[in-house]
């Protein structure tokens, strides 16, 4: 044990003697004032005696008490244990010896029965100290010792064979309180050690706990920023592919172009999911419960599939069911199109079916005879980025984030899931969902809007990157939009005298050089032009932290790469807003 740890231990031991010796002491001065009133009234003793023998008394019950007050006020740290153990003992000595000196004056020779009442009350005050000194042994020996050695001699010396009996008695008798004490205080020892085991078991999985806890911001910061600087060339990529899709190309160029968005949209997806286990962490994602039919959800979802189940040549079937339920659609149409979309991929032969049961609740399930997960593995498949027989990972299977993102979303929807699986048999996941208790909510489809109707803008661009910057340039210019684009919000305003038109629309890039974010810009903009001007946030950050600010800011937030089309539906939605508030 090291030193500290043994401080510990004296200083909880001495703690003991602190806490529990005030109703001891108290009842020691009751007992002394019962039995002295008792042998004054039987003219055992004289009253002076008795006076002298209770004030004594009192007077070291005082000062134990008092002693305990200041212990209780000064909160003594532990490695001041030996002062206070010091004056423990010094109050069980004083006290200890008022009883047993002062017994001998309440002695009376002529009355045996009376002499006996007496010592058994010193042997009897001498016991009840166990549960209150014990704690600390060398205090409670003092006590115990001081209250019965002077009877005992005085017994021995009367010389009869009744007060030999007595004294001989209470030798044995101090001899096996003693040991029950030592026993009390190593059962006190014990539990003080094994308490401190757990502590420091507590404390040192703590320690790893904080540990796993750095490990996990040092992957999600390290996740922000690669996925941020991924961003901003697949960013700028995707623009100049939609700048250079609006001119004209021959035959073979438009089949190249065509394959390079593809490829940029296949990074979007996987850029996606990532930002959307932020958006998860971050806490931005919220559920908002409706009553809607389940059947409509699950044949467009199903129906989606089909594709990829003829390529694959096997079935996929839906038992009809027409309950509602009540949940946030959007979010339970994510949370089974991954399913389903995973049942169909780990299926190679056989079939997926897809099915609810009625109860308290309905269960929505996803049966598949595919590839089943080991039992050490299905709680891996929950972790980001794990994927069970991808060693080599191929892209074209996912990041291994679908089920990470399930797991999430079903906390946010308060549906439970359960899943069962077995190797070469097949997978089940269930989906428990409340029902709809009203009417089913109809939800209104978007209008369309026709881009062809919309005005030019005056848009600024501010983004530190200049290939960004050209292609947002390029790509805006090609939609008939008058664009001014800058690398940070003091080059834009220095540009701002020459500009005789109000801007727009802004587009700002969050994090910019110089510890400079994009909306400062756009506060600074809007304060330089005194108007409230629309603005678009485009950020490459997938940190929780940075999420939230962004979401809070009130500009329209979106995530690099933005592709063309959403950027090109966000600007008309500005700009008829814009108009509508006029």
């Amino acid at each position: 044990m090291t030193p500290q740890r043994l401080d510990q231990l004296r200083a909880e031991q001495v703690a003991g003697f602190y806490r529990n010796s005030t109703p001891g002491t108290v009842g020691g001065i009751l007992a002394a004032l019962i039995l002295s009133t008792m042998l004054v009234y039987e003219r055992a003793v004289s009253w002076h005696v008795a006076t002298i023998f209770v004030l004594l008394l009192a007077a070291s019950t005082l000062a134990r008490l008092v002693l305990i007050d200041v212990y209780r006020r000064a909160k003594p740290p532990a490695e001041d244990w030996r002062r206070w153990a010091f004056w423990a003992v010094t109050t069980a000595l004083v006290g200890g010896s008022c009883w047993g000196l002062g017994a001998l004056f309440l002695l009376d020779p002529a009355r045996p029965e009376y002499q006996f009442m007496v010592l058994l009350t010193c042997a009897a005050i001498a016991a009840g100290a166990i549960t209150a000194f014990g704690t600390y042994l060398p205090s409670y020996y003092c006590n115990l010792f001081t209250i019965m050695v002077p009877t005992c001699i005085w017994s021995a010396l009367d010389g009869d064979a009744l007060h030999w009996t007595y004294a001989i008695l209470a030798v044995l008798w101090m001899a096996v309180v003693a040991v029950l004490a030592n026993s009390f205080s190593q059962l006190l020892v014990d539990s003080l050690e094994l308490q401190f085991a757990n502590l420091d078991l507590a404390n040192d999985l703590l320690r790893q706990k904080e540990l796993a806890d750095a490990a996990n911001r040092a992957k999600s910061t390290f996740l922000a920023s690669a996925s941020h600087d991924l961003r901003q060339p697949v960013h700028a990529l995707g623009m100049f592919v939609g700048a250079l899709r609006d001119r004209p190309l021959d035959e073979a160029s438009a089949r190249l172009v065509r394959q390079i968005q593809n490829s940029v949209g296949a990074l979007d997806s996987l850029f996606g999911a990532i930002l959307d286990i932020s958006r998860l962490d971050a806490g931005v994602i919220e559920s908002h419960p409706r009553a809607f039919a389940i059947q409509p959800l699950l044949e467009r979802i199903c129906r989606d599939e089909m594709p990829e189940v003829d390529r694959k040549g096997i079935a996929l079937r839906l038992i009809p069911c027409s309950l509602t339920v009540q949940t946030d659609p959007v979010l339970l149409e994510r949370v089974l199109r991954n399913l389903v979309s995973n049942a169909v991929r780990y299926t190679d032969n056989g079939r997926v079916v897809v099915g609810c049961r009625r109860g308290p609740r309905l269960s929505i399930e996803v049966w598949d005879s595919g590839r089943g997960i080991a039992v050490d593995q299905q709680d891996l498949i929950f972790q980001e980025f794990y994927q069970i027989g991808n060693l080599e990972r191929d892209r074209a299977r996912g990041l291994g984030l679908g089920l990470a993102i399930v797991q999430r979303l079903t906390r946010i929807l308060h549906t439970p899931m359960r899943m069962q699986s077995r190797v070469g048999q097949g997978s089940i996941f269930k989906l428990s969902v409340a029902l709809a208790t009203g009417r089913e909510t109809v939800i209104e489809q978007p209008r369309e809007i026709s881009l062809a109707t919309h005005r030019s803008l005056f848009i600024l661009v501010v983004d530190d990157e200049v290939a960004i910057q050209e292609a947002m340039h390029a790509l805006l210019t090609g939609w008939g939009h008058q664009v001014v684009a800058t690398g940070s919000c003091a080059e834009m305003l220095d540009r701002a005298a020459s500009f005789t038109l109000t801007p727009d629309l802004i587009i700002s890039d969050y994090r910019l050089r110089n510890d400079e974010d994009g909306l400062a810009a756009i506060e600074r903009l809007r304060s330089e032009f005194n108007s409230d001007i629309p603005a678009i946030l485009i950020t490459g950050d997938t940190a929780p932290d940075r999420i939230r600010e962004a979401m809070a800011s009130g500009c329209l937030l979106m995530h690099k790469p933005v592709s063309n089309n959403r950027l090109r539906a966000a600007i008309v939605n500005l700009a008829i807003e814009a108009v509508a508030d006029l």
